[in-house]
């Protein structure tokens, strides 16, 4: 039953969501003043905010609450960056929820998330603008030690210009530019998240150009680079990208595919089939629906803490 209990999770995240340690302070504040401050019922966050003493993530003293070390990690400065997880408001919190919906994705190997929310994930965050920058925000969190990483341990110097298919606001390919100061490259993402790439003295060799990796990608690029894009789509939407990269990057251009692999665990893996019906692939798997795709590779190994890059030629 500990390991089943909801009831302290949601605390958890009810107390990222309404930004309670921000709120509390050091000082810490009475349950009035909280509620006040987040329009909540006075009585019913004064039982939330008992349950976050209980588990240690407040503690109380003459009717005021403040965080302990434990519940400072909620803050939104935090170095472990973990409130947009947990936040119900942002991408990756409002994903989690939908967890309370896996009976469907095992009965059916739908994903739950469209079920709790009447569309899929990526359609809900081009509905929602707050959800599309926190999906961002969370993806540069996430890449924020791996990014330095993934420029110094691949040999990018080789490809003059990089296209980075999917690539957000461009934490990866600022990374590789700031390395290689002879490459330059551009991202190619959504409209919302194309727009924010603003490489700080990176002008004169970076950019960024609005599309989708469904659509044929811009030619003339020297490798083509998709970085944690393929273990969000199931194999057929998988294959799809590769193949536009593949047309793009024909006859002598490379694809270089970075993704995590199933050592990030079995947790994820079944949140990957949740949210997005995708999955976290073996350096085999991927390498075979590549060959599909029309791709040969050339080599694979690490290149960051948890990441594996692939690199691919078009095939004769």
């Amino acid at each position: 039953m500990t390991m089943a209990d909801l009831a302290t999770p949601m605390a958890i995240r009810v107390a990222a969501t309404l930004s309670l340690v921000e709120r509390a302070g050091s000082a810490g504040a009475t349950a009035e003043d909280l509620a006040a401050e987040t329009g909540a019922s006075v009585v019913a966050l004064r039982r939330l905010l008992d349950h976050l003493v209980t588990i240690g993530a407040f503690a109380v003293d003459s009717n005021r609450y403040r965080p302990t070390d434990l519940g400072a990690q909620l803050h939104e400065d935090a170095p472990g960056g973990i409130k947009p997880l947990l936040d119900i408001t942002c991408a990756g919190g409002r994903a989690e929820l939908a967890f309370a919906d896996l009976l469907e994705t095992i009965t059916t190997g739908t994903p739950a998330y469209e079920h709790r929310y009447g569309r899929d994930f990526w359609t809900d965050l081009d509905a929602e603008p707050k959800l599309r920058s926190s999906f961002d925000a969370q993806m540069n969190w996430r890449f924020q030690t791996q990014a330095p990483q993934i420029a110094e341990r691949f040999d990018w110097s080789r490809f003059p210009r990089i296209l980075d298919v999917g690539g957000g606001d461009g934490t990866v390919l600022a990374a590789i530019l700031r390395a290689h100061p002879d490459v330059r490259g551009q991202v190619l993402d959504l409209a919302p998240s194309a727009a924010r790439f603003a490489a700080a003295g990176l002008a004169d060799r970076a950019g960024a150009v609005s599309g989708s990796f469904f659509d044929p990608l811009p030619t003339g690029f020297d490798a083509y680079v998709l970085s944690d894009i393929l273990h969000d789509w199931d194999d057929d939407h998988a294959r799809e990208i590769l193949t536009r990269c593949r047309e793009a990057a024909a006859p002598n251009g490379t694809v270089v595919v970075i993704e995590p692999g199933p050592e990030v665990g079995t947790a994820m893996n079944l949140f990957m089939l949740m949210c997005f019906n995708g999955k976290e692939r073996t350096v085999g798997e991927l390498t075979e629906l590549a060959v599909g795709s029309g791709l040969s590779l050339v080599a694979s190994g690490p290149v960051s803490e948890g990441r594996t890059a692939l690199e691919f030629t078009v095939a004769p």
